[in-house]
């Protein structure tokens, strides 16, 4: 099994646009409840790429089976040190390590860019993710209730963070 990470090419998008999809519609993972068209998914890759934020595949076997990115935290200046990150595994292919190479490869374009926080926002229910972020040195640093709906039920939100100029 060969695993490349690379940067995501606009052709990678309609892949994305899948993993995306499948997450929106069976899972907590995302709290959108509307699938994305491909239009929507490729103006999300441009935005990304035009404000300079990157967008990583992982490949297994030329097959791109995950991406993660990271970008805007909060648009206020004071904020403009953190990034808040996404990391998404197509439902075949979890549990192969991909996950851990998009982070690790992404937490350090965030410290080769001077950034000095990453967050990420993580469903109560989602322990393996949880799990994945601890070991990758985040620490939960909040915890809000209730603030999503999807699925007619109420969803907590846990907030993960890394500083990123400290060594884990």
């Amino acid at each position: 099994m060969s695993i490349v990470i690379r940067a995501a090419k606009v052709e990678d998008v309609p892949v994305i646009l899948e993993i995306n999809n499948y997450e929106i519609l069976q899972t907590t993972v995302n709290y959108d409840i509307v699938p994305k068209t491909l239009e929507e998914q490729q103006n999300w890759f441009h935005q990304k790429a035009n404000a300079g934020f990157p967008i990583l595949v992982a490949e297994i076997n030329g097959k791109v089976e995950g991406f993660a990115f990271y970008g805007t935290f909060r648009p206020k200046y004071g904020y403009r040190f953190t990034v808040e990150h996404s990391v998404y595994i197509g439902p075949d292919s979890r549990g192969k390590g991909l996950g851990r190479k998009l982070m690790n490869q992404l937490i350090g374009i965030a410290r080769a860019a001077g950034y000095h926080s990453m967050v990420g926002g993580i469903d109560s229910s989602n322990m393996g993710s949880l799990e994945f972020h601890r070991k990758l040195g985040f620490r939960e640093v909040g915890r809000f209730q209730e603030i999503g709906q999807k699925f007619d039920k109420w969803l907590d939100l846990i907030f993960v963070q890394l500083l990123l100029d400290e060594s884990n």
